[in-house]
């Protein structure tokens, strides 16, 4: 009663419209503490056991098994979205197309940026390598000088005569070799890495490798190589950084010699740019310009964000050259998909006969009436995208992602072996069937605007070569199709088996005998 009385003497010092304020500011003010502790105790996605002290699951990603797959099986028995701790960080694994919807319509811009890894630390100028830098000012810059100046459509469509004439130089090549032996074996790995290597260096640095200097070239492939393997590991120093100094397993050396070397073969490439550009005398960029030259134009000298302009030159001229290796693990493993189902690579040839003919050579022109190998492509990118998991990003404010709460600063990694494979979303997701684009998925593209196919990624960090690497792959898979017939040794199946790495790249070679399809006038 006491308690009532001074609260009747309290309100009677108030007007009965100050009365209901009061009662609205307390009511709204008591729905705001509600919210705020329902979002403070919201429940997070499962996290799988075995997490070790203090590294906790880094060690479950080095084991002997492929990541895609052992993150896969987690999913089978967790679900499709759950939470692995790397040391301190959090990581959000999405293995559903329902999920990666979510993550690029209502929460993509809050996945613009990636956590600071130790390997592109100390592989790419300090993480000058723009695809792995965390984000802000300078990864905006870099990424649109890139896209102006070397993969935009109009620039793509500029430099398209570089991957038809090399590309028509390879077949005649091959032509040559098998002039010389018809049962001479060729294996496609070396074939297509050098063709896309000398591809992407005439645009980047206006001069291929493979002219006289084979072992150069190969040695510079070699580190490419490696250097796709290291920027995707996770080291002990992410877990870690306190321990980091072990290098367990001896990462940290061996990045640091293919870092330094990759540095050698750039900053010969950028002082003879140098050197050119103070000899010429013209001071403007003309349409012939190679990328490096327009990233000299373009920076003038002036460090950005911190890092030294030559730093940043060769950094984002490495970002560029690299994608060679992506866009021939592509072409690899459609050739690989064909040769293990002969009735789909017959198919391919008769459509190639028809819109072409026999009396030439595959034209540019032509890619685009071939619709059911460009359906070829989009069902390999699904089997096989370029990264079965992409490079890690981090969300840059608390979200709500499949129901669970994401904090600031989770990491997350997709699944694309896991997420392209969905049998909720596929028919039949482990065959090889192309004639599902013509079908019941025709309106599904590649281009990060379906969500349930994102071999590029999504969002604003997808891949921004997506449209020159499509380029390259179509016109050599086709120029190669049309021009031979090709067999394994013994027509045996082609092994499957996947490697480790950034990169999906197939772990055998792909050997194979072939036979010309044209005549001979179409190779002089």
């Amino acid at each position: 009663m006491l308690i009532i009385s001074k609260m009747n003497s309290f309100f009677s010092n108030f007007s009965f419209p100050e009365i209901v304020l009061f009662a609205l500011f307390t009511f709204f003010y008591y729905c705001y503490l509600l919210r705020k502790n329902r979002a403070h105790f919201k429940p997070t996605a499962p996290r799988p056991s075995g997490a070790w002290p203090i590294l906790g699951h880094w060690p479950l990603l080095q084991g002997s098994d492929l990541p895609h797959l052992m993150l896969a099986s987690l999913a089978d028995k967790y679900g499709p979205i759950f939470t692995l701790g790397i040391g301190k960080s959090s990581v959000l694994v999405v293995n559903s197309s329902k999920i990666t919807k979510e993550l690029f319509t209502a929460n993509d811009s809050s996945l613009c940026t990636r956590p600071s890894l130790a390997s592109p630390k100390i592989l790419a100028y300090d993480l000058a390598f723009f695809p792995f830098h965390p984000g802000g000012e300078y990864w905006r810059q870099i990424r649109k000088i890139t896209i102006v100046k070397l993969l935009s459509s109009s620039r793509v469509e500029r430099l398209k005569y570089i991957i038809i004439q090399e590309v028509e130089a390879s077949m005649k090549e091959v032509y040559q070799t098998w002039k010389m032996d018809s049962q001479k074996v060729v294996e496609m790995k070396e074939l297509f890495s050098n063709l896309n290597l000398n591809i992407l260096l005439r645009m980047i640095v206006g001069d291929k490798y493979f002219d006289g200097e084979e072992k150069q070239g190969l040695r510079f492939q070699t580190r490419i190589t490696l250097f796709l393997r290291y920027i995707g590991t996770l080291i002990l120093r992410d877990a870690a950084p306190f321990i980091g100094w072990m290098d367990v397993g001896g990462y940290e050396k061996a990045m640091k010699g293919v870092g330094d070397e990759l540095d050698g073969f750039l900053e010969k490439w950028l002082q003879q740019h140098k050197k050119k550009k103070c000899l010429s005398e013209t001071k403007e960029e003309d349409d012939e310009t190679d990328f490096m030259d327009a990233m000299i134009s373009f920076l003038n000298g002036k460090n950005l964000e911190g890092y030294d302009a030559d730093n940043i030159i060769k950094a984002t001229c490495l970002s560029m050259i690299a994608g060679y290796e992506t866009v021939t693990v592509v072409i690899i493993w459609a050739l690989s998909l064909l040769l293990n189902n002969k009735h789909v690579l017959n198919k391919a040839k008769e459509e190639l006969d028809k819109h072409v003919g026999k009396e030439r050579l595959v034209s540019e022109t032509d890619i685009s009436k071939f619709i059911y190998l460009q359906a070829i492509v989009k069902e390999t990118l699904r089997l096989q995208p370029p990264a079965m998991i992409p490079g890690p990003r981090q969300f840059s404010k608390d979200c709500t992602i499949g129901g669970y709460h994401v904090p600031k600063g989770t990491w997350l990694m997709m699944n694309l072996w896991k997420i392209q494979r969905d049998s909720t979303v596929w028919l039949d997701p482990m065959e090889f069937k192309p004639e599902r684009f013509l079908t019941t998925h025709k309106n599904v593209d590649v281009r990060g605007q379906n969500f349930e196919l994102l071999p590029y990624g999504g969002g604003r960090r997808g891949c921004p070569a997506m449209s020159l690497s499509l380029k390259m792959i179509n016109f050599a898979l086709a120029s190669f199709l049309h021009a031979f017939d090709i067999s394994t040794l013994a027509n045996e199946s082609v092994d499957m088996s996947v490697g480790k790495g950034l990169t999906n790249k197939k772990l055998t070679s792909l050997e194979v005998i072939v036979s010309p399809r044209l005549p001979s006038c179409c190779f002089e």
